[in-house]
């Protein structure tokens, strides 16, 4: 039988593998993430940089992709990144190949996104439409569409999409159009989901509410009503997001694909 001191040491090492483990649990993985500079982006990068993984980040902007490849570094990171607008082929295809530079892609997840139109959706105009459809909706269909054959390569991988609890019911402060290229993500992934399946990559979405992002700020004045329906009573942190997504890419959630996870403090239960 064991003594007391035996009992703690043996605890304290088993605490110290898992961590380890976790520490490490994707070395030698491949992430690729789109709108990657701040944000939930950036913080996932993070993340999946801290596990062990190459990280590839993308922004519109070069000047973002280089003050957050800055950042990173200086934390003793192994990231690379480059500006893309994912919402064109070019574009994608000049991050695929930086991926396929690094064997492939085992991680994608599509941040990227766009809310150009905070207003009534009858004062939607047709270039604020198709930014927004171009953006959230049609980038994530055609790179997670191209990135198949670099997942592949891997044996497969994990696809996660970025959504938003204004998938479910469109904000009374506005951004119904913003809602409903959100909303046509949950059906992305569970159309994807089934398709993709037979070459062992899972497909994922999360859907965050009140993140403490300059994103979310967009709400303005909205937003001290909004996180009255919020019963954790607070915005939700971009660490909050970010594990997640790292859990739905781990080995942890290797029987979960189709699925959409909401991240809202339990804002969904008051719409």
């Amino acid at each position: 039988m064991m003594n007391k001191a035996t009992c703690i040491s043996t605890m304290i090492g088993n605490m110290y593998i898992r961590h380890c483990s976790q520490a490490s649990r994707f070395k030698g993985k491949v992430a690729l993430i789109s709108g990657a500079t701040r944000g939930i982006g950036l913080a996932t990068a993070r993340r999946f940089a801290q596990e062990g993984a190459k990280v590839i980040i993308s922004s519109r902007k070069q000047k973002n992709v280089d003050e957050a490849l800055q950042t990173l570094h200086s934390e003793g990171l192994e990231v690379t990144g480059l500006a893309s607008h994912v919402s064109k082929e070019s574009d994608r295809r000049a991050l695929l190949y930086e991926a396929e530079n690094l064997g492939g892609i085992d991680i994608l997840f599509q941040n990227a996104g766009a809310h150009p139109n905070p207003g009534k959706i009858v004062d939607c105009t047709e270039g604020m439409w198709d930014k927004t459809m171009d953006t959230n909706l049609k980038a994530s269909f055609f790179l997670a569409k191209e990135s198949l054959p670099l997942i592949q390569k891997r044996g497969g991988g994990s696809i996660i999409f970025m959504s938003s609890i204004a998938a479910y019911s469109p904000f009374k402060a506005g951004g119904a159009v913003y809602s409903v290229s959100k909303g046509g993500l949950l059906v992305l992934t569970k159309a994807m989901a089934g398709e993709f399946a037979e070459y062992n990559i899972r497909v994922n979405c999360v859907a965050p509410g009140i993140i403490d992002t300059e994103f979310a700020r967009i709400l303005g004045p909205h937003l001290d009503e909004l996180l009255k329906t919020v019963p954790l009573n607070r915005c939700g942190k971009t660490e909050d997001v970010s594990g997640v997504v790292a859990f739905l890419a781990s080995q942890d959630a290797s029987f979960i694909t189709g699925e959409t996870i909401v991240i809202s403090g339990g804002m969904i239960s008051r719409i």
